[in-house]
């Protein structure tokens, strides 16, 4: 079962997402509660607690989707990387092998 957050959002299936949420409300009771422990003043406490799921779940959100592209751009080149190496290995091109004294004169 899926949960849409705000009707759009798909929470299970959109990588970074759960995690954001999740974030976004740890950090709104931080947030939240400290400025209540502080102040003793509920509507603006409540304000600071908005303010503070979002901004973490947006902060979060961002932080986890670099990493998340970095991993995908990672995984891409090690893909090719192999296809590569199963193309050019034992052939002249293969970057591996020693090329001996007659091979270097040829080329």
């Amino acid at each position: 079962q899926s949960f849409k957050l705000l009707g759009f959002l798909d929470v299970k299936n959109v990588p970074c997402a759960r995690e954001s949420v999740l974030y976004g409300s740890l950090g709104s009771l931080v947030l939240g509660l400290g400025h209540f422990l502080a102040t003793s003043r509920v509507r603006r406490s409540c304000d600071f607690a908005v303010g503070g799921f979002i901004f973490t779940m947006l902060g979060y959100w961002f932080y986890c989707r670099y990493n998340f592209a970095q991993h995908r751009i990672r995984q891409r080149m090690l893909r090719e990387g192999m296809k590569n190496k199963i193309l050019f290995e034992g052939s002249s091109l293969d970057p591996e092998r020693k090329q001996t004294g007659n091979e270097r004169s040829n080329s």
